[in-house]
C-alpha cells in the first residue's frame, strides 16, 4: 500500500485573508508593534514635520515608525534588508499592507527623523512601566563596545599625521612644479584644455593632504580645550587654598601640554569614534551604557560614550532613570568599572543602596578582590568589606543574571554588533533605538 501526502496546492489559486493582519498570529511581535504605533505613541513631532501638500503623498508616518521599529526588534537593521522584508516577510508585508516603501525611503525617513524615533525610548518604557514590568527594585548597570561603521586601520596617530602630512605636502609640491615647467610642451597633448590641470594622483594625494590636516587640528584643537581646562580647575583649587590660607607645599605643577600626545589618533571615516579595548581585542567604537531593571530586564536608562571607561557613567544613568520614571531605584549594582569614591557618595547621597564591585570579581572565592588596599574608614573601604561580608548572598551576585544577557540579547540573538550610522550623536540615537526595540520584544512577551 503506498503512502499518502497531504496535497501540494502550489498552482491551486486561494483566497486572501480578509484583513492582512490575518496574516500573522495574534500574539505577534508585530501586531504589538503596530497597535503601540496607532494607539498609544506620540507620533506628533514626526507627522508635525510634513506641511507641504505638493508632490506625491508620502507612506503614513504609522507605517513607517512600525516598520524601523520592527525591523530593530526582529534584528534587521539595514534598510535594504528591511525593504527585502516587506516584499518577502508575512510579518513586514501585514505591517506595509502589501504597499512596500523601498530602501531609499526606509533610509531617508530614519535620517529625517531619528531624533523623534530616539526619543520614543521614553514612550515605551513608561508603556512598560504602566504593564507592571518595572519595579526598580533592583537596577543593574554595565556598558558594551560596539564596533562603529568605521575600520580601526583607517586612524592615524597624531605623530604619524605630522610625519605623513610633511611628506605628501612636499610630494604634492614637486609635482606641481614639474607639471607647471612642462605646460608649453604639453599643450598639445592636452588640446583644448588649459594644460595646467591636475593629473587625478596628484588631487588624490591633495585630498589626502587636506583630510590629515584636518584631523590634525581637531586633535591640536581637544588638546588646547583640555590644557585649558586643566589651567582653569588649577586656578580654582589655588584660589581655593588662599581663601584658606594654606601654604602651597611640594614642587610646583608642570604646565598642561597643549600639543597631542603622539600616540593619540583620530579616525577618517568615523572621527568621533575611538579605539577600544576589549576582551577579544582593539575596536574602534563606541561604549553602549544601559541601566536593567531586575524585575523582567527592561532597559530603563540609557546612553553612549567614546570613553572606554565606564566610571563617568554611572552619574548619567541615574539622572537617566530619574528623568524617565521620576525616581530612583531601590539598589544599584554595578562591576569595578563604575567603582570610585565619587560615584560612590552619589549613591549615598540620592539614598540608594549600592553593590559596586571594588575590584576583579574573583571567581572560587567569596568576596571581589582589590588591586590595592584602600584607606580604612573610606566608601570604598566600606564598600568593599560590605560586599565580602555578604559572600555569595551578596545582591552583588544579581548584576550578571540582570544586565549581561540584555547584551546577550541584543549582541548574538539580534546580531547588533556594528552601528550603521557615523558619529556620536547619530550612534546615540540609533543605540536608544536598539533599546527601545529590546524593550518592545520584552512587552510583547509579557503580553
Amino acid at each position: 500500500m503506498s503512502k499518502h501526502f497531504r496535497p501540494w496546492k502550489i498552482d491551486e489559486a486561494q483566497l486572501l485573508p480578509p484583513s492582512v493582519q490575518d496574516y500573522v498570529a495574534k500574539d505577534h511581535l508585530s501586531r504589538l508593534i503596530v497597535a503601540l504605533v496607532r494607539e498609544s505613541l506620540d507620533l506628533s513631532a514626526i507627522i508635525g514635520s510634513y506641511a507641504s501638500g505638493l508632490g506625491q503623498p508620502p507612506f503614513d508616518p504609522r507605517l513607517m515608525t512600525a516598520l524601523l521599529l520592527h525591523g530593530y526588534a526582529s534584528g534587521i537593521y539595514s534598510s535594504r534588508r528591511i525593504a527585502r522584508a516587506a516584499a518577502e516577510r508575512a510579518d513586514f508585508m501585514m505591517i506595509v499592507a502589501g504597499d512596500a516603501p523601498d530602501f531609499r525611503t526606509i533610509s531617508e525617513f530614519r535620517r529625517r527623523h531619528l531624533t523623534a524615533l530616539a526619543a520614543l525610548f521614553v514612550q515605551v518604557l513608561k508603556l512598560a512601566a504602566q504593564a507592571g514590568l518595572v519595579k526598580l527594585g533592583h537596577v543593574a548597570l554595565d556598558g558594551t563596545k560596539i564596533k562603529a561603521n568605521a575600520s580601526k586601520h583607517k586612524a592615524m596617530s597624531y605623530e604619524r599625521m605630522k610625519k605623513r602630512e610633511a611628506e605628501l605636502k612636499a610630494e604634492v609640491d614637486r609635482w606641481l612644479k614639474a607639471a607647471e615647467a612642462a605646460d608649453a610642451q604639453e599643450d598639445k597633448l592636452y588640446g583644448d584644455k588649459r594644460g595646467d590641470e591636475m593629473p587625478d594622483w596628484v588631487a588624490d594625494k591633495a585630498k589626502r593632504l587636506a583630510k590629515i590636516a584636518a584631523a590634525k587640528a581637531a586633535l591640536e584643537a581637544e588638546a588646547e580645550a583640555a590644557a585649558e581646562e586643566e589651567e582653569r580647575r588649577r586656578k580654582e583649587a589655588e584660589d581655593k587654598r588662599i581663601a584658606e590660607g594654606r601654604k602651597k607645599t611640594g614642587r610646583p605643577a608642570a604646565p598642561p601640554k597643549r600639543e597631542p600626545d603622539g600616540k593619540a589618533q583620530r579616525n577618517f571615516t568615523d572621527p568621533q569614534s575611538r579605539i577600544l579595548k576589549t576582551k577579544d581585542g582593539y575596536i574602534q567604537g563606541y561604549n553602549a551604557q544601559a541601566a536593567v531593571d531586575g524585575g523582567h530586564q527592561i532597559i530603563v536608562a540609557q546612553t553612549l560614550t567614546d570613553s572606554s571607561s565606564d566610571q563617568a557613567q554611572l552619574a548619567p544613568l541615574l539622572d537617566g532613570i530619574r528623568a524617565n520614571l521620576g525616581t530612583n531605584p531601590d539598589e544599584v549594582s554595578a562591576d569595578a568599572g563604575y567603582c570610585s569614591a565619587g560615584n560612590l557618595r552619589t549613591i549615598k547621597r540620592r539614598r540608594i543602596a549600592g553593590y559596586i564591585a571594588t575590584g576583579r570579581q574573583k571567581h572560587g572565592t567569596k568576596s571581589a578582590t582589590a588591586r590595592k588596599p584602600f584607606a580604612p574608614g573610606s566608601l570604598i573601604a566600606k564598600m568593599s568589606a560590605k560586599l565580602k561580608r555578604a559572600g555569595y548572598r551578596s545582591r552583588y551576585r544579581l548584576r550578571k543574571q540582570i544586565v549581561e544577557p540584555v547584551f546577550g540579547q541584543i549582541k548574538q540573538a539580534r546580531g547588533f554588533r556594528q552601528f550603521l550610522l557615523r558619529g556620536i550623536e547619530k550612534a546615540r540615537a540609533e543605540w536608544a533605538l536598539i533599546c527601545t526595540a529590546h524593550n518592545l520584544a520584552k512587552l510583547a512577551r509579557a503580553a
